[in-house]
């Protein structure tokens, strides 16, 4: 599977991405009450954030995820670990399939790691979910990320993971396809 991935228009994305953000699935986002206009004011803050940025991932032409990435150090983890240069963080959100496709999820997850670590700079990705969010922890881990600890944030308890370049690599997901 080949993905391609554009910058998120907010005005023109936001009726998509809520139709995404308020399925149930997507509860750890923690906008399933957002209207279109919330979702749409929260990604203009985020493109005219110079330290975040969203992206919106497309199967074929057809839109089929969102990617978020940010630095760290102007993020809520700013001043909770040690960030080291190199270190993006990253969000992802997979829109509801038409038909379900087994291993789909790790193809995009795949594809957004090989996309975070060709970008000049990165060396480090960054994730924080939420500790009862199962589903992601278990691809965090798949992908090749190691778990450092349990961080009290603002909206949830987040484990805060890292996986290098390296570490990415030794997977079998870290294997171009």
């Amino acid at each position: 599977m080949t993905f391609t991935f554009e910058p998120v228009d907010p005005a023109l994305h936001a009726p998509l991405l809520h139709s995404w953000v308020t399925q149930g699935y997507a509860r750890f986002w923690d906008m399933l009450d957002a209207t279109v206009s919330d979702v749409a004011d929260e990604h203009v803050k985020i493109a005219a954030d110079p330290h975040h940025e969203a992206w919106l991932g497309y199967d074929g032409g057809v839109p089929a995820f969102l990617l978020e990435c940010y630095e760290p150090r102007h993020s809520p983890l700013a001043g909770r670990y040690d960030v080291l240069p190199g270190d993006v963080g990253m969000h992802l959100l997979v829109g509801p399939p038409e038909v379900p496709r087994t291993g789909y999820t790790a193809a995009v997850f795949r594809s957004v790691m090989q996309f975070l670590f060709d970008r000049p700079g990165t060396a480090r990705v960054v994730v924080e979910p939420d500790v009862r969010n199962a589903k992601i922890l278990a691809l965090n881990a798949r992908m090749g990320f190691r778990q450092d600890r349990v961080l009290a944030l603002p909206d949830k308890d987040a484990l805060l993971s890292f996986c290098t370049r390296e570490q990415f690599s030794q997977t079998t997901e870290g294997v171009r396809s």
